[in-house]
């Protein structure tokens, strides 16, 4: 765009329309009128201003606004709807004003005061299947708001919106009460829990002082068990493990991370272990004054260490005055085992397998077998496992069983129920043995269970995109790229979807940061093929050839065995219009191939190009 004045930007767009506004204004046009500017002026727009939006549009029986916080957009919303309800009190139905609202996060033109594009138009469609008095908000909404409010979000399923090119699927709000059985109060006792965003809390690593670069993976244990006990109280927001860690290692102001963030607290500490003896300090700062509400320090034997995770969560639910419920008490206090040892292997396998490279993969996977090894009945091993075999054999080819995937996630729910990473491997499992609809719940119930698993949205992703749903396959790894900060997978597997969803401006952000972290990834593991063969597919969307050649040079030479990297390359040559070496290298890599990758060549619009290929037809023969 060559007009200065004209740019793009991601913004939360809130559609609102009064219900049968002609048939209220044929009535009584007068006091319709004037019971509408009423509503505007005392309720509506000082709303819209309260939480930081501003009207972009006045369509006379409606308005658009737009907002910089999708939660600020939703809570506005939440409010006014609410509002509008206790204005209405007393008043009979053919003379009451009600609203339907739509909310949706989306790119827009911004032109001058006005904005356009198919983030306003969906929108304002959203609007429309709002039941009168109520919202509808897009996916991208319902995850960016996650469970940071006390609110329902009603899955609406897919729709085809009225000049969008692709079907949207829809969440409506439920606001917590009948609106037509809710009893009406007064004064400050009116408050209603969505006008008060939840107590936002992020856990910085814990610095391990130790002395001992070795023990780096029991201060990383400690930090990331407190994120999933805090993740379980439904009264607070926690900001996921991936996210906090990228600010390892480095020096940080609380004040900013909050800021960064949108957080109003950090959690903060250091461990020392030192032979059967830990030390722990902890200190929770408020984020806005930097002042600090509490800080303590823990001398224990090793074997106490569950006890006192299960003090310091509950101390920081006591100062931020959240209620614990009695379920989420009983979750928080249970002891995954009672062999300290068990937990140390299991501690160090998590290190590994959150590094993401085949070797990892491999030490992980040893270490959770010695963790079984010592107690047999740890859940979260045997989770564990899966996880190592699921991107063993997705990323690697591994010789891996699906069937033995199967097994050990439904081992460890036999154990613990509400482990989201083991229903999000059974979901894979059940994925590639094609039992779709059983896959789709236990990923929908991974997430559920937490909502910033990367694995159950990157799992979820690749299902959808096996079985063709393109869209909701974009939505989820995005998401896991959100999750995820320094992933590099999600971005460059996402190229394909929004190419084939005609997405082209999408797609090349995600490769460009796609390629960028997996520049990161191989600067940390030059070993690493998927990096480079990744990379090079990314490299390509770019227009970036040389370097994308050199890319895929290099994953072969890492490793000239590796199926899903002759694969990749092959994804590059089709793009670069080499297609005799992309058809000889898919000719090569199929005897043996998976049932996951096979269907990879079926939908992958990186292959487009060879589709035509006078040998193409023997690849087909071979996919079977």
């Amino acid at each position: 765009m060559d007009d200065p004045n004209v740019h793009r930007r991601l913004t939360a767009i809130l559609a609102a329309d009064v219900v049968t506004y002609t048939r209220l204004m044929a009535r009584d046009e007068a006091g319709t009128h004037a019971s509408w500017k009423s509503h505007r002026r005392e309720l509506i727009d000082p709303k819209i201003s309260e939480y930081e939006g501003r009207i972009v549009k006045d369509t006379g029986d409606g308005f658009l606004a737009e907002f910089p916080s999708v939660v600020n957009a939703v809570t506005c919303a939440a409010t006014v709807q609410c509002g509008m309800l206790e204005r209405n009190a007393g008043v009979q139905p053919p003379s009451r004003i009600e609203l339907r609202m739509g909310i949706n996060l989306g790119d827009v033109i911004a032109e001058g005061d006005d904005i356009f594009g198919d983030g306003v138009n969906v929108a304002v469609r959203l609007e429309k299947l709002a039941a009168p008095g109520g919202i509808a908000v897009s996916a991208a909404v319902r995850d960016n708001v996650g469970n940071r409010l006390d609110l329902q979000f009603e899955d609406m399923g897919e729709h085809t919106l009225k000049n969008i090119d692709r079907p949207v699927r829809a969440y409506g709000i439920s606001l917590g009460f009948p609106p037509a059985a809710r009893t009406i109060g007064s004064g400050a006792d009116t408050q209603e829990p969505w006008e008060i965003e939840k107590p936002s809390i992020a856990v910085l690593p814990f610095n391990n002082i130790s002395g001992d670069p070795e023990q780096e993976y029991f201060s990383d244990g400690i930090t990331e068990d407190l994120i999933t006990d805090l993740t379980k109280i439904s009264g607070l927001f926690v900001v996921a493990r991936n996210t906090v860690y990228t600010y390892k290692g480095k020096p940080v102001k609380t004040q900013q991370v909050s800021q960064d963030l949108s957080v109003g607290y950090i959690l903060e500490g250091s461990v020392r272990k030192a032979g059967s003896r830990v030390r722990i300090t902890a200190q929770l700062v408020e984020g806005k004054g930097g002042g600090h509400l509490w800080a303590d320090r823990y001398d224990r034997d090793l074997t106490d260490i569950f006890a006192l995770q299960d003090e310091i969560t509950h101390t920081i639910v006591d100062h931020l005055k959240v209620k614990l419920l009695p379920e989420e008490k009983k979750v928080i206090g249970r002891v995954p085992t009672e062999n300290f040892k068990a937990y140390a292997y299991y501690l160090r396998g998590r290190q590994f397998l959150h590094w993401h490279s085949k070797s990892h993969y491999v030490l992980a996977k040893r270490m959770f077998e010695m963790a079984v090894e010592l107690d047999p009945l740890y859940a979260r091993a045997y989770a564990g496992i899966a996880d190592c075999d699921s991107f063993l054999f997705l990323h690697y080819n591994a010789d891996v069983s699906v069937d033995g995937i199967l097994a050990t996630s439904a081992k460890a729910l036999d154990l613990e129920s509400g482990l989201a990473e083991a229903h999000a491997s059974l979901g894979l499992a059940l994925s590639l043995r094609e039992r779709h609809s059983e896959a789709m719940a236990e990923f929908d119930q991974a997430i559920n269970l937490d909502p910033n698993l990367f694995e159950a949205n990157y799992f979820y992703a690749r299902a959808c995109f096996a079985q063709g749903k393109l869209d909701e396959a974009a939505r989820h790894f995005q998401r896991a790229a959100e999750i995820k900060p320094d992933d590099y997978q999600s971005l460059i597997v996402l190229v394909n979807v929004l190419r084939s969803l005609g997405r082209e401006d999408e797609m090349k952000v995600a490769a460009r940061e796609g390629v960028a972290r997996a520049e990161r990834e191989l600067a940390l593991r030059p070993e690493n093929s998927r990096a480079a063969y990744l990379g090079a597919v990314g490299l390509a969307a770019l227009g970036e050839l040389d370097r994308a050649k050199e890319w895929a040079g290099r994953a072969l030479a890492i490793d000239p065995d590796d199926r899903l990297a002759k694969y990749n390359v092959a994804c590059f040559y089709s793009l670069e219009g080499e297609a005799d070496r992309a058809v000889d290298l898919l000719l090569e890599l199929l005897p043996g191939a998976t049932h996951e990758t096979k269907r990879w060549i079926r939908y992958d619009s990186d292959l487009d190009a060879v589709r035509s290929h006078p040998r193409f037809p023997k690849v087909l023969e071979l996919l079977g």
